[in-house]
């Protein structure tokens, strides 16, 4: 049957409303009279049998029951999409979470793409939501071999914690889908500024810092990759400094026998964000008391927004080599790969698609061609421009050229002449633009983590923690 239309078939839509709320009604006061004696409503006498069979009739046992959506839906004629519209809530959301955990019990394989093989690890911020052990699910529907996960919600001070059940699917779909935990790398709460010159609110975050933490712990993981702080400009950045250093090494003490490295990353440098500055993370890092428990993490972003220009070979060579001068490339942990929106130096953190941004793709060329990041995660935190459909198809296609790029067969290929390397570059890059245009967006869209959109940004965080809100 085809739809009806909300504006040409009102009245019908309104019966439809009219005979749900009758269905509730009878059914709440049925319940409440517990007997067997018949009720009245609406003219209509209906009789309540609890062991009644359909045809009998009497009213239909609950495991025989149609839904009231699907009722609605044969009886009156209209879509589900119409009942929402006009705002008829039939649906349990208990039930439908049930429904939902059972589906996902059973794990088809052949419906994820073929993973490549490769030393450098590449994969994306994925979706936590309905359960941590999801997140594993979604990685493997992009053909990621490493992936990012927030282990609670990233803008709340606490969170309820992971159940037994979640911890055990987590760690089960983690071997069944064959990945490996220094390859998933966890990202911490926004809210979370360690450096905070006050002592009650570094206490606050120092709190949702250290429930990460064991989080992360519980879930068999090593990495916890988190943002190092402000001094709120309250502060010299040599005290928050002091104050980030002093909080790892609290976390260390407070979790004795975890494994999970506090994996410090380098920030864009807007306001007075610690970290965009190589030498502030060494600092951090030279106060730490356990030293194989702390890393970083480098964003491309963000190091080309704080200056760090990367898009030549040779640029990319001297970033990496002051890295090791200031911090020293055995706490280089992870990379989070990201397009940038706007220009060196631009102190903006402002993601954008792989190749569509001011870096172009041949910066990702170099990365992907650099043995010194292989075997750690590399994770993209580009716009996913996935709509309704959780396909999440830019992310594919943003993994495969990456992992393309990671050959280097093709990269000799690509570099035979000036030519034929901006035509191999230029093919790759069109290719991401077209399935972002596929996926029913323009431009480079709204950074995302987790499938779901960042409309308030890290950035945004902190100009609230400066103006000294929580």
């Amino acid at each position: 049957m085809s739809a009806l239309t909300i504006d040409s078939d009102r009245p019908r839509l309104r019966w439809s409303m009219l005979q749900l709320f009758n269905y509730h009604h009878l059914h709440l006061v049925s319940r409440c009279t517990r007997s067997r004696k018949a009720c009245s409503f609406s003219g209509t006498m209906v009789k309540r049998k609890r062991n009644a069979v359909e045809g009998e009739g009497g009213s239909t046992p609950r495991s025989a029951r149609v839904s009231k959506k699907a009722k609605l839906v044969e009886d009156v004629g209209i879509t589900a999409v119409q009942i929402e519209k006009v705002g008829v809530k039939v649906s349990s959301t208990k039930s439908k979470r049930k429904v939902e955990a059972s589906a996902q019990d059973v794990i088809d394989l052949s419906s994820f793409p073929e993973r490549v093989s490769s030393e450098w690890k590449v994969g994306a911020h994925v979706s936590a939501a309905g359960g941590v052990e999801n997140a594993v699910l979604n990685a493997a529907k992009i053909g990621a071999n490493a992936f990012a996960l927030f282990v609670k919600s990233q803008r709340k001070w606490s969170s309820p914690p992971l159940t037994e059940s979640s911890i055990s699917s987590f760690k089960s779909r983690m071997k069944e889908l064959s990945y490996d935990s220094k390859f998933v790398l966890p990202h911490g709460s926004y809210l979370i500024n360690l450096g905070n010159p006050d002592a009650e609110k570094r206490e606050k975050s120092y709190e949702c810092f250290l429930d990460d933490l064991r989080r992360c712990d519980a879930l068999g993981l090593e990495l916890y990759n988190f943002h190092p702080g402000s001094t709120l400009g309250i502060v010299d950045p040599s005290v928050s400094m002091t104050h980030i250093a002093d909080c790892i090494n609290r976390s260390h003490r407070d979790t004795p026998g975890s494994r999970v490295v506090t994996v410090l990353e380098n920030m864009a440098g807007s306001g007075n964000i610690i970290g965009s500055d190589f030498a502030h993370l060494g600092e951090i890092i030279s106060q730490v008391e356990l030293k194989s428990r702390v890393g970083v993490c480098l964003d491309t972003c963000h190091m080309f927004a704080a200056g760090y220009d990367i898009r030549t070979k040779d640029g990319w060579n001297v970033t990496v080599e002051s890295f090791d001068t200031h911090i020293g490339l055995e706490y280089l942990r992870g990379m989070h790969l990201n397009d940038s929106k706007t220009a060196c130096g631009s102190k903006k953190d402002r993601h954008d698609n792989i190749g569509v941004g001011h870096l172009s793709i041949q910066t990702f060329a170099h990365i992907l061609a650099d043995p010194r990041m292989q075997n750690i995660p590399l994770i993209l935190e580009t716009p996913s421009h996935e709509g309704s459909n959780k396909n999440w198809d830019v992310w594919v296609k943003e993994i495969a050229v990456l992992n393309h790029l990671s050959s280097s067969s093709t990269l000799a290929a690509s570099s035979s002449d000036e030519v034929s390397e901006r035509m191999y570059f230029g093919s790759l890059t069109q290719g991401i633009k077209d399935t972002i245009k596929a996926a029913g967006t323009t431009g480079g869209g709204t950074a995302s983590r987790g499938g779901n959109t960042v409309k308030r940004g890290r950035r945004k965080v902190y100009e609230e923690q400066e103006e000294e809100s929580e």
